[in-house]
């Protein structure tokens, strides 16, 4: 995916989440890296509209860098920030406890409402990570992620929302699990 061929206000979004990640990395990479791969995996979905295309690029911007949700809402309107809040993790101690917390707000959204795009933009950036970790051979990533699969799983997936995703990212840890 070209980043110069998305909508206007998608490449607004790119432009922005890049100002506000900086100079941090993806592991090797420029942060951007992994904000592209995100959206180019929802950029292949037929349900993936410009309000989760940018919130696929704004889906770290709050939890990652200085940027507020009051600022998100300001930028990019009322429908991006309610999903970059759900896509935000919540305080917590240990990672354990933040995902713990996370999963649950997001169990809870329904499948019908407009910030089930969240949902969307979660299998896509977990689908995106799990792809670098095999790329990248990083075991400890891959063990932990599917350790945590079937929570994230249980609380995330939907019926009929971005099942291809969701097969893939099986499909991909059940493999990795094979290998280990």
């Amino acid at each position: 995916m070209d980043p110069a061929t998305l909508p206007q206000e998608v490449q607004r979004a790119r432009a922005f989440a890049r100002a506000a990640h900086g100079d941090q990395r993806y592991g090797v990479h420029p942060y951007v890296v992994h904000l592209d791969e995100v959206v180019g995996i929802l950029h292949g979905l037929a349900e993936a509209d410009e309000a989760t295309l940018i919130s696929g690029y704004l889906h770290d911007v709050v939890e990652d860098t200085e940027v507020s949700a009051a600022e998100v809402e300001r930028e990019f309107g009322g429908l991006v920030a309610r999903c970059v809040a759900l896509l935000t993790d919540a305080p917590g101690e240990s990672r354990k406890q933040r995902k713990a917390a996370t999963y649950a707000r997001l169990a809870e959204v329904p499948t019908d409402a407009p910030e089930a795009r969240a949902l969307v933009v979660k299998v896509a950036d977990r689908l995106a990570n799990v792809r670098r970790s095999v790329d990248d051979q990083n075991r400890r990533l891959i063990k932990m992620y599917r350790r945590e699969h079937a929570v994230f799983r249980g609380s995330a997936r939907r019926a009929g929302r971005a099942l291809a995703l969701w097969d893939e990212l099986d499909r991909l840890l059940e493999w990795t699990a094979a290998r280990a």
